[in-house]
């Protein structure tokens, strides 16, 4: 499969709005695309941006993509990249690009003095977490909760 990696851009919004529904429908999660594409343009290209985000490209589309962020922890009191999302249509998975992706986003980790790199997945992803078992990432148990506002 012939495809590049590369950062985000205002014209690939739209497609990562589809694929972020689509990978919310494969976490069982709930999305509302509503808002979603002016709040990704201002997140990701506003003059202080919030989020980065990798494409995954081919000529026709953009088939994957990769969020993340940069955080701090109390514990190591130190700089730590967290992945926020990593999402792969369907036809694109098992030729290695969810391995570049995260051989890129370590690059860039390192490169902003980063300690780790952390996300999450949920427990029915057996093959996300097969993958991330296989690149030598450690699970942790947590349980995670959300407190709307």
């Amino acid at each position: 499969m012939e495809y590049s990696i590369r950062s985000c851009e205002v014209t690939d919004l739209t497609k990562l709005v589809i694929l972020c529904q689509k990978h919310a429908e494969y976490e069982k999660a709930h999305f509302s695309p509503e808002g979603k594409e002016e709040g990704l343009k201002k997140a990701l290209f506003d003059t202080q941006p919030k989020l980065n985000c990798l494409v995954v490209a081919t000529e026709e589309d953009i088939i994957g993509y990769a969020s993340y962020t940069f955080d701090y922890s109390t514990w190591d009191a130190a700089t730590f990249m967290y992945m926020d999302c990593l999402f792969l249509e369907e036809q694109a998975r098992s030729f290695g690009i969810g391995e570049v992706l995260i051989e890129k986003l370590k690059q860039i980790a390192i490169e902003k003095n980063c300690i780790n790199i952390q996300w999450q997945t949920p427990e029915f992803n057996e093959r996300a977490i097969k993958f991330y078992n296989r690149i030598g990432a450690k699970g942790k148990d947590k349980v995670r909760f959300t407190l709307n506002l």
